[in-house]
């Protein structure tokens, strides 16, 4: 494209570019008022921003490069957008309706090059990191769906869960936190956005220091190493004592709660001795740690896994509380529109291209 996606700009970067060209720095206070307060997508429609303003963003930035390719509604609210970028490659992203309010779980990746066992994602390798823009624009064509249905309702939460691994676009996944918690903007509250890690330890370490105040989530997965490596590749290259080194910095540095994913998978990390072993792992850190016990939904390239009995998952529970472990079991969203990661995109990959790709699914938000 020749030209930039504003989306990709925070407030501060949105200035200084206008300031380039001769603009004040209200007019960029206008320009962001008219992005993310009013939501128009055309400039000239930004009536109070002065026109040679509106030329000089009419001549160097767009507001679109996604287009909705398709939509799938769930009985329970839940809604999973496939959106085309402006190259042809596919994304998802999905709304999801809690109590608390509206969440979204945006993608950060084409592809994913992680390579966890049991995951969707993973099956269509990494061909490229999104940009900032990219992710930001996911967050307004959700609001703009909103929009349209005059229901005056809001994006609340954001959780980065979606195809790829943020850690891996770290600097372009910071950007996008930036200017989604802009109180000028659209102002959603750090304590509201949530992003997670297959456990890239530098990352971690990196994430503590930037003071984004925001949630962080690890994928954990696994309390041994012999069985993380068997189901997460990653840990070949960063093993669990490096991961906890790079998570106790984090809690020393931000004094801020994590959590702590573990999908649970039929006779492979679901048992008592599973629990007890992971209870150990993380004793000296459960003061300001919650363990996410997530169900797994079979997916058809990895049938060598299974999801957990209820049974053994109760059991996984009952043991970390006895063990003064905080845990929580993740509600379930969107499963009959396969509103999972990875999934809709291969399906329809699939479709086009006449090959293999999977139809699986691991659950997200």
């Amino acid at each position: 494209m020749n030209k930039q996606s504003i989306y990709g700009l925070t407030f501060d970067q949105l200035a200084a570019s206008l300031a380039e060209h001769g603009h004040k720095k209200s007019r960029a206070l206008q320009v962001w008022d008219g992005l993310y307060r009013k939501r128009v997508t055309d400039f000239a429609a930004m009536t109070e921003v002065k026109q040679d303003c509106l030329n000089t963003l009419e001549a160097h930035f767009v507001t679109e490069t996604l287009t909705e390719h398709l939509k799938q509604e769930s009985a329970d609210g839940t809604i999973k957008f496939l959106f085309k970028l402006h190259d042809g490659n596919l994304i998802e992203t999905v709304l999801m309706r809690h109590k608390y309010g509206l969440s979204v779980c945006v993608t950060t990746q084409v592809g994913c090059n992680i390579g966890c066992s049991f995951c969707a994602s993973g099956l269509l390798a990494k061909s490229r990191d999104l940009t900032s823009a990219e992710i930001v624009e996911q967050i307004m064509k959700v609001q703009f769906h909103l929009d349209k249905k005059g229901e005056n309702e809001h994006v609340s939460h954001i959780v980065v869960m979606g195809i790829g691994e943020p850690f891996d676009n770290f600097k372009n996944m910071v950007d996008f936190i930036r200017v989604v918690k802009d109180q000028k903007g659209l102002d959603i509250a750090a304590r509201h956005i949530t992003v997670s890690t297959s456990g890239l330890a530098d990352k971690i370490i990196e994430f503590a220091d930037s003071d984004l105040k925001v949630n962080l989530a690890i994928s954990l997965h696994a309390p041994t190493n012999e069985l993380r490596t068997r189901i997460m590749k990653i840990n070949k290259a960063i093993p669990i004592e490096k991961l906890m080194k790079a998570i106790e910095y984090y809690l020393d540095k931000t004094n801020r709660r994590i959590t702590l994913e573990y999908i649970l998978l039929k006779d492979v990390n679901d048992g008592k001795e599973h629990a007890l072993q992971l209870a150990e792992l993380i004793q000296h850190i459960r003061q300001l740690a919650n363990v996410n016990l997530i169900p797994y939904n079979p997916v058809d390239e990895h049938s060598q896994y299974q999801r957990s009995e209820r049974e053994s998952v109760r059991a996984f529970y009952d043991t970390l509380k006895k063990q003064g472990i905080s845990c929580s079991v993740r509600l379930e969203h969107g499963t009959d529109i396969d509103a999972a990661c990875g999934q809709l995109r291969s399906k329809q990959i699939k479709q086009s291209s006449g090959d293999n790709l999977g139809q699986g699914q691991v659950v997200v938000g």
